[in-house]
């Protein structure tokens, strides 16, 4: 009895570290003020998310392997030490150098967290109990991504700057730090047998594990274009200001989290795989439509659908190449996480085109091109099967 109340006890802040797992988000509102102050240009604005984003390509792998040295519960420590001092540098010294410093930090401290929370949950929990706390945890993540931009909004509204959201975060995070320090978790002994570089991106020789990376790389560019692309939407077509702008990626993060939710249910009932098809003709219908539309309800409706349908793709791939190697399962983990360096790329990009176009356009094209692979990842898996 004891056991199961230090269990829920240590499950508490664990969880909490989900919703710290969600600042990272906040890139996409952030992107459109820091553009706003400096006066950057699209491209130069597009390489913000990269900041963040670029480190899971460079740092799960040895993130893990790190892991595997210290333990779980002191690697989701540093994670959070490194994310408050990241944090805090910009408060005390507002410039685009480090805005930079902090979204480099920000990246650096999510993609340790990212490689070692989950893990660590399964220290806490077990059996049935786990994948219902995974879920509830990615539920935490998702409404703390929903909540960024109106922390970001109150910020500038209530407290005058916006940039109050950075000293918010990093209370936040460092209420979670003490509260997991103050928790005792029993960890098992650490593996024999690491991963290595080597034998992690050795697996992309496999056609399908390819499919499945490249899919991972698309479908968090989707997330993080659209994050980044939404507030900027509402701004030119409908005359927001960038504060008001905010409820674009709110509303994306909204029905992203309620698509999760049906998504939990209906995948008890039908295939991954014909549950990955429909949702992504239907986004990519809804990105079409984005295209010509000028009012803020279409916009916002669309959005909406493109949260809503896109919301398990990333789970279904992970779960799918777990499933395509189970022997393979702790490299796999690594690499679909390293996949997740896209959000680093996709911005960028979108930005180049959104300059060459002059228009929006040229982003939304960006993302419906990711889309497309996405529709054809889906038919891919489908025939491998």
């Amino acid at each position: 009895m004891k056991e199961s109340s230090t269990s829920i006890k240590a499950l508490l802040p664990v969880l909490f570290g989900f919703f710290i797992m969600g600042f990272c988000d906040v890139v996409g509102i952030a992107t459109s003020y820091v553009k706003a102050d400096f006066g950057l240009s699209e491209t130069i604005a597009g390489f913000l998310p990269s900041m963040v984003f670029l480190w899971f390509l460079l740092l799960a792998v040895p993130a893990a392997i790190f892991m595997n040295r210290i333990g779980r519960k002191k690697t989701v420590l540093v994670s959070m030490l490194v994310t408050i001092v990241g944090m805090i540098i910009p408060f005390i010294d507002y410039n685009l150098y480090t805005c930079l410093i902090a979204f480099a930090l920000l990246g650096i401290g999510n993609t340790i967290l990212q490689v070692s929370l989950n893990p660590l949950l399964t220290n806490v929990v077990k059996g049935n109990v786990l994948a219902s706390s995974l879920t509830a945890g990615q539920v935490l993540k998702a409404v703390s991504s929903f909540c960024g931009p109106f922390i970001a909004a109150f910020a500038a509204t209530v407290l005058g700057n916006w940039q109050y959201l950075f000293p918010i975060f990093a209370l936040l995070t460092l209420i979670f730090m003490g509260w997991l320090m103050l928790v005792h978790i029993r960890e098992e002994s650490p593996e024999q047998s690491t991963s290595s570089w080597g034998a992690t991106f050795g697996l992309l020789k496999d056609r399908t594990i390819l499919l499945l990376f490249l899919g991972i790389v698309f479908v968090v560019g989707v997330d993080v274009g659209i994050n980044t692309v939404a507030p900027k939407l509402l701004i030119e077509r409908c005359g927001f200001d960038v504060t008001g702008a905010g409820v674009g990626s709110s509303v994306y993060f909204a029905f992203r989290t309620i698509g999760a939710f049906v998504g939990t249910f209906l995948l008890a009932r039908v295939s991954g795989s014909k549950y990955f098809r429909v949702n992504i003709l239907v986004a990519i219908a809804a990105m079409i439509v984005l295209f010509f539309m000028s009012g803020q309800y279409s916009i916002l409706v669309l959005i909406a659908l493109i949260g809503f349908t896109c919301s398990s793709i990333f789970s279904l791939i992970f779960s799918m190449a777990i499933q395509a190697r189970p022997e393979k399962a702790n490299e796999i983990s690594g690499l679909m996480v390293t996949g997740i360096f896209g959000g680093a790329v996709i911005p960028p990009l979108m930005g180049y085109c959104t300059d060459l176009i002059g228009t929006q356009a040229g982003s939304l094209i960006v993302i419906l091109g990711c889309m497309c692979y996405l529709l054809y990842c889906s038919v891919g898996i489908k025939t491998r099967k």
